[in-house]
């Protein structure tokens, strides 16, 4: 059995060539850790920091890759940018549709350190976003706007740029999850006011799990999240206070960082234009094909240019997990069940008892994989008919 992947919303695959061969190059004939000592291998690991930091860049048109620094994940990098800005008192807005790595860390924020929190509600039928109704939700005390540029539940794409215009008016730090959309969509930090943005490099940008960063504008200062060695400032016992050091404590992950950076420079040789249409032509099919069966419920935008590569759905009278798990082990298709590690997302889609199974092809999937995955759907569906 050819096995079917469908699951690149949670980490893409496979990955181009190159990266396996930029991981393996560096393991085997580069090594060195960053920053620790000046010995050849040293300054060619950091060659790897500092080249990947300016595809970075390039990519989302920072004017200094400086102001990029690496972190483990998104999750690691969001925890950075809220914990590190927000303080008692102060009041943050996000979106009803956020992740468990934003909403786990503003419910210690809220719950225990004295920070106001207001979730916009996103519309039940798609989960998209009104920015008036955003707007409407500034208080005096508002100090960030932090808001994911794409569902991981529905792939549904938020309005990036009007609420970046309405954080610029008014004063607030605009804070962006682009864990579903870099690589896939533009992301422009000038164009769209971003102050602060939190990537993952193991998704749309194609590199290897344990990557990402967080990007931090020109005379913003955040409060790190740990201290240790930078292999800067070693003389001192207080945190270095520019970045990207200040943020980078202890060894990085460098071969995987050297992964991203093949990733990133498959992405800017293929274009981010020919991956999304790829990816849009895709969901297209699923879409019209789930369509077909009266007792399937799918979730998110029906139009393909307002979401990502992410379809979720529920047969009726079957529970995702069980249609995940047959999909699975009797068609080899590997899908994702259940709440997505977004229980908001799921509440306000009113599907938080159901949860749902999600499908999500990537830039290396094929149109005659996705009509094997709506043909096992429709057997699944047929099954339940009878």
């Amino acid at each position: 059995m050819n096995r079917i992947y469908m699951d690149n919303a949670a980490t893409s695959f496979p990955k181009p060539e190159c990266v396996y061969r930029g991981v393996d190059f560096f393991n085997r004939y580069m090594g060195g850790n960053p920053g620790r000592g000046s010995s050849l291998t040293v300054l060619k690991s950091g060659s790897v920091l500092h080249e990947t930091r300016e595809a970075l860049a390039e990519l989302f048109n920072i004017s200094d890759s400086a102001r990029i620094a690496f972190a483990l994940n998104v999750t690691e990098a969001i925890n950075i940018g809220l914990k590190g800005i927000l303080n008692p008192g102060d009041h943050v807005i996000t979106t009803s549709m956020e992740h468990n790595s934003v909403a786990r860390p503003l419910y210690v924020l809220s719950s225990a350190r004295g920070v106001e929190w207001t979730a916009v509600p996103c519309s039940p039928l798609d989960g998209s976003l009104d920015p008036e109704e955003l707007r409407k939700a500034i208080r005096p005390h508002t100090r960030m706007i932090c808001m994911l540029h794409a569902s991981n539940v529905t792939g549904t794409i938020m309005p990036l740029t009007q609420v970046g215009d309405i954080a610029r008016e008014n004063g607030i730090l605009f804070m962006v999850d682009a864990a579903q959309t870099a690589g896939v969509l533009e992301v422009d930090v000038v164009r769209q006011n971003i102050d602060i943005m939190a990537f993952t490099g193991h998704k749309g940008l194609l590199g290897p799990q344990g990557t990402g960063g967080i990007y931090v504008k020109p005379g913003l200062y955040i409060k790190p999240l740990k201290e240790g060695g930078t292999g800067s400032a070693s003389e001192s016992l207080i945190q270095p206070d520019f970045m990207p050091d200040m943020y980078e404590s202890g060894t990085q992950n460098t071969p995987g960082i050297a992964g991203l950076l093949a990733g990133v420079n498959f992405i800017k040789e293929t274009g981010l234009a020919k991956i999304h249409a790829h990816e849009q032509a895709l969901t297209r099919m699923l879409l019209e094909g789930l369509q077909e069966m009266k007792k399937v419920r799918v979730y998110g935008p029906q139009n393909t240019s307002r979401r990502t590569a992410v379809v979720p759905f529920n047969i009726q009278g079957l529970d995702c997990g069980e249609v995940s798990f047959i999909l699975d082990n009797e068609y080899g298709i590997t899908t994702r069940s259940g709440l997505h590690c977004a229980p908001l997302a799921h509440e306000t889609l009113k599907t938080k008892a159901l949860g749902a199974c999600r499908l999500s092809p990537g830039f290396f999937s094929t149109e005659m994989e996705v009509m094997e995955v709506i043909k096992a759907i429709a057997a699944i569906y047929r099954r339940q008919r009878t």
